[in-house]
């Protein structure tokens, strides 16, 4: 994926951003910027904090410390409506879509959402939709409830729905858990249209073949602590990191 990050003013920027639930460290003093056109990974192992830090971009958890900015802008106490008209589009770790509706419906939530914010104009919806669905591998028949995709296919829903809110920054958390290897193939080459419609895109993912292949930068996160930043081939021989993941270090 491309970095445009050394052009740009950063679409993102988290400041110092601390979170404690109770005597639990969720967050501490996290920072860190995102571009237009790039893929920033976030990784750590179970329970380091991730989607915390997602919740709290989205407005969804109120930090208790640093700032948050997008384009900008100080968001940090913005509701979560509004984060979202201003561009910041999430999935979720289990797809959260509207069993109890058909899967037009589903989709076109991320068609209203862009026309709130004013993102449509003389842009082909369905040329994108058509363009996203064939990416993903979805032959949809749009009158179908959801129950009637399998697991991957709503997974793959999900970030189509999400990309066609034509987001700022996209927050992907885990899209390619419990998906299979052609599954996991369609989740990159829609990574890739988000990128082309430069979109900031951060990925949460456990499966390191696909963060090392399509993140530009990484940071990484151990017990709510911003361990290592740096590009993929830093993370990957990084000590901390190895130890972080592995509970030892290598070679012990």
């Amino acid at each position: 994926m491309q970095n445009t990050s050394n052009a740009k003013e950063a679409v993102l920027t988290l400041n110092k951003v601390c979170k404690n639930f109770g005597g639990v460290v969720a967050a501490k003093d996290i920072s860190f910027d995102l571009y237009s056109g790039e893929v920033f990974g976030l990784i750590g192992p179970n329970g380091a904090g991730k989607t915390t830090l997602i919740n709290l971009i989205t407005g969804i958890y109120k930090v208790d410390g640093g700032t948050i900015l997008l384009n900008g802008h100080d968001i940090t106490k913005t509701p979560a409506h509004t984060r979202a008209r201003r561009g910041i589009t999430r999935t979720f770790q289990h797809p959260h879509l509207l069993n109890r509706c058909d899967i037009e419906t589903n989709i076109y939530l991320g068609v209203d959402l862009a026309k709130k914010n004013k993102l449509l104009k003389s842009l082909d919806h369905k040329k994108l939709l058509d363009e996203l669905l064939e990416v993903a591998g979805l032959k949809l028949n749009m009158r179908d409830g959801i129950d009637k995709l399998a697991y991957g296919q709503q997974k793959l829903l999900e970030v189509v729905r999400a990309i066609l809110t034509r987001p700022s920054v996209l927050l992907l958390d885990e899209p390619a858990a419990g998906l299979n290897q052609k599954e996991m193939e369609h989740i990159v080459a829609l990574v890739d249209i988000a990128i082309k419609m430069n979109s900031a895109v951060l990925l949460i993912e456990h499966r390191m073949d696909l963060v090392m292949s399509i993140c530009d930068r990484i940071t990484v996160l151990n017990f709510g602590n911003q361990i290592a930043n740096g590009k993929p081939a830093e993370i990957q021989d990084n000590p901390v990191v190895i130890e972080a993941y592995l509970g030892r270090k290598r070679g012990a």
